[in-house]
């Protein structure tokens, strides 16, 4: 197979992976399908940020399975290899912590984690906010949604400087909740 070709079927692979893992979530509104969020994801990397890197596209297929999922570290690594391993391990929350740890601990570790972890963040909390804009989750009201948009502000302001288009338009989407999108 040439690399073009590797590349694909990895793509391929992943969608497949994260398809089977998600196949009976919904999103929070209660109606979407949950394989729509990470190939939006991974769409937002390849369409707006210019991501081609095969392992970020794969890692943000793949990046909820484990959070999410009944898929462990070990199996994400013997199916994709040590470093997609590495990508959605740096972007799972650890579910045995208290929510508001888990969201203090994504704080603290969005500027420390890798450039390609980075990336997978970005987008996928534009891919969230756009999803708030457009339809408010089951159970949620106005004041959650805002405390959403401004706990993701502060994760955001430690990925910052990794990707501009996806950086400029997350400004777009705080503008519209009248935050600012907060600096490294």
């Amino acid at each position: 197979m040439t690399t073009n070709e590797c590349s694909v079927h990895l793509i391929v692979k992943a969608a497949n992976f994260a398809a089977i893992a998600h196949r009976t979530q919904l999103r929070k509104d209660g109606s979407t399908p949950y394989i729509n969020h990470p190939i939006g994801v991974a769409n937002i990397l390849t369409e707006l940020g210019g991501v081609s890197d095969p392992n970020v596209i794969a890692a943000a297929l793949l990046h909820d399975t484990i959070e999410d999922c009944d898929v462990t570290s070990e199996q994400i690594e013997h199916e994709f290899g040590a470093k997609i391993k590495s990508i959605v391990d740096e972007v799972t929350d650890d579910k045995s912590l208290p929510k508001a740890e888990r969201k203090r601990l994504q704080i603290v570790h969005a500027p420390n984690i890798s450039k390609e972890a980075k990336l997978v963040k970005l987008a996928d909390k534009l891919y969230n906010l756009r999803d708030l804009l457009r339809k408010t989750p089951i159970g949620w009201d106005t004041k959650r949604v805002q405390e959403y948009f401004e706990w993701a502000s502060e994760v955001i302001a430690g990925l910052r400087g990794i990707n501009k288009p996806i950086e400029d338009e997350l400004i777009l989407v705080f503008a519209k909740k009248n935050i600012k999108l907060g600096e490294k």
